[in-house]
């Protein structure tokens, strides 16, 4: 009987441990390359409808798959929007985001090397050189 509370015991303690590793183990914005910045950011006040959420971010090269994931990591409400511009960090970039339909300074827009959004559907897209035509 002893054996048998032993056994449940090294058991349970092994199983607390893996799932310690693996909660504390996973990948975060600290992981991803080119020294990523969150230079500004901007929340609608609005807490009972669409939560919005525009950030504007530096970086140190033009590393599409980091920026991506960086905005993968960006906090979404289900019917909110999330948007992130990225800027190369030695470029001016924008230093206070505002809300509605054009969330950057007309200046600033040709400094934007990517941008990240995740819509009200939870559906993400992320456009390089979104102004530049």
């Amino acid at each position: 009987m002893k054996k048998n509370k032993l056994y449940v015991l090294i058991i349970s303690v092994i199983a607390i441990a893996a799932m310690l590793w693996n909660a504390l183990s996973e990948p975060g914005i600290k992981g991803l390359k080119g020294n990523l910045k969150e230079t500004a950011f901007i929340r609608n006040e609005q807490n009972t409808g669409p939560v919005i959420r525009i950030y504007a971010i530096s970086i140190d090269e033009e590393n599409w798959k980091d920026m991506e994931q960086y905005g993968n990591y960006m906090p979404h409400n289900k019917y909110g929007t999330t948007r992130v511009y990225f800027f190369l960090s030695d470029n001016p970039y924008a230093g206070k985001p505002e809300l509605g339909d054009s969330n950057i300074e007309e200046e600033y827009k040709k400094h934007c090397i990517a941008l990240y959004e995740k819509n009200g559907m939870s559906q993400s897209s992320f456009v390089r050189y979104p102004f530049r035509n």
